[in-house]
């Protein structure tokens, strides 16, 4: 489950990445895009950039000419950090941004992202290229496929838009026999029990392909086929219970073997695709149904959901993706002590949440940072899963709306209007 978690906090900090680096533009051909793929040389692009910038000192514009030096120049000191391509490649920005104020800023980002990215690119613009780290965002869920008709089976993987045909298997089955007498009967029932071996058969590799160490190792199964054997083994007692519950979608084709596996992925692209969004839709209403029964399991609200966090009561921690809200640490003038408010963008136009009330006088300012990405860095060590989520589908929205995109599902039950009670008694008896 925490891998799982883990990929999706990497996906998300690749998305917010993103938007930051689209939004961004700068004067002339300043804004290097560089992106090495795993199995490539660092003194290959080393190379190429001292090539570019022999070529670019040619440059008529004085100001274009320097801030494109300069961007080269912090992209080879960039490469120099590393002595060879990391596994899963190498992502570098570079290049000189103006500010909303229209001030100049210089930017430089290097990273290794979560999985290998298989393109090769640099470019000089006058904004930065993401179209490279969105191929990261497709979905990396592998989905199993088993096409099975009366010639044969074919079992297979599709994750993202690479296929793997894992094994293929050919039967030979005796077709229905025509001729009368007693004979008739005994055949019916050899082909009867050829085709029961054979459903065997394919519900026993499935459980050989499908399942590593006692775990599904793909998020979804499609049985396609054309004749009625594929509903057979979907309904059938020999298939494992863990692979059944599995099945997103049975898809009639009318070949077999590799073309039908082909036509199998077209008629299921849309299950596929829905996959992430069921996931979604799931773990939403299984917090709305915590909710409906009143088992007190839920929290909701930023206050609510950080409490439950610094208890370790959460479980499963669910956040808005888009969620604006900031994380503002403060320091008390009179008391010295650490002042923690979140503050939404509105909330953050009134003055009066910068001033300690004791005193009158202006708090300082020690930290200003997302609570996304704090939530983001610091869920592991309160023991919780975290999990984004949209509001693309309509439960998501009513989350986002009636419960402020931020939410846990609890390991214990725990009573939060209590909670702020006690904290007032303390004080009633220090007073």
């Amino acid at each position: 489950m925490s891998a799982e978690t883990d990929t999706n906090v990497e996906m998300w900090k690749i998305k917010k990445l993103i938007k930051s680096l689209q939004m961004a533009r700068g004067n002339g051909t300043s804004m290097i895009s560089l992106v090495i793929p795993p199995k490539d040389q660092i003194s290959r692009v080393a190379k190429m950039l001292a090539d570019e910038y022999g070529t670019a000192s040619n440059i008529k514009s004085r100001v274009n000419r320097l801030s494109v030096l300069s961007a080269i120049t912090s992209a080879q000191q960039r490469l120099k950090l590393y002595n060879r391509v990391p596994t899963n490649g190498l992502v570098v920005y570079c290049g000189t941004i103006i500010t909303d104020e229209g001030k100049e800023k210089k930017v430089s980002i290097d990273f290794e992202p979560f999985k290998p990215i298989n393109t090769s690119l640099y470019l000089c613009d006058n904004k930065f290229h993401t179209e490279a780290l969105s191929e990261l965002l497709e979905s990396d869920s592998r989905f199993g496929f088993i096409i099975m008709d009366g010639n044969g089976s074919l079992f297979g993987t599709v994750c993202g838009n690479t296929r793997e045909i894992i094994h293929k298997l050919s039967v030979e089955l005796p077709k229905k026999h025509g001729r009368g007498g007693q004979s008739a009967l005994r055949f019916a029932r050899l082909r009867e029990e050829k085709r029961h071996n054979y459903v065997r058969k394919v519900a026993e590799l499935a459980v050989q392909f499908y399942i590593t160490n006692d775990k599904v190792n793909v998020t979804g199964l499609i049985l396609a086929g054309s004749a009625d054997f594929k509903t057979e083994l979907g309904n059938s007692d020999m298939f494992d219970q863990r692979l059944q519950v599995k099945i997103i979608k049975t898809v009639d084709v009318s070949y077999g073997g590799e073309n039908g596996f082909n036509q199998a992925i077209e008629l299921s692209a849309e299950a596929l695709a829905n996959v992430k969004f069921v996931q979604e839709k799931k773990l939403i209403q299984q917090y709305f149904d915590e909710i409906s029964l009143d088992t007190g399991k839920y929290c909701f609200g930023v206050d609510d959901t950080l409490k439950g966090l610094e208890m370790g009561a959460i479980e499963t921690l669910i956040v808005w993706e888009n969620l604006d809200v900031n994380r503002h640490v403060f320091k008390s003038p009179t008391t010295g002590e650490e002042i923690i408010k979140h503050l939404t963008k509105e909330q953050e136009k009134n003055r009066d949440e910068f001033i300690d009330p004791a005193s009158g006088a202006e708090l300082e300012v020690v930290s200003t940072m997302s609570l996304l990405e704090w939530l983001a860095e610091k869920y592991k060590d309160f023991g919780a899963n975290l999990e984004f989520i949209t509001n693309r589908s309509s439960e998501g929205a009513q989350f986002v709306k009636g419960f402020g995109g931020m939410g846990g599902l609890l390991r214990y039950k725990v009573d939060f209007s209590q909670l702020v009670y006690d904290e007032d008694d303390e004080d009633f008896w220090e007073d």
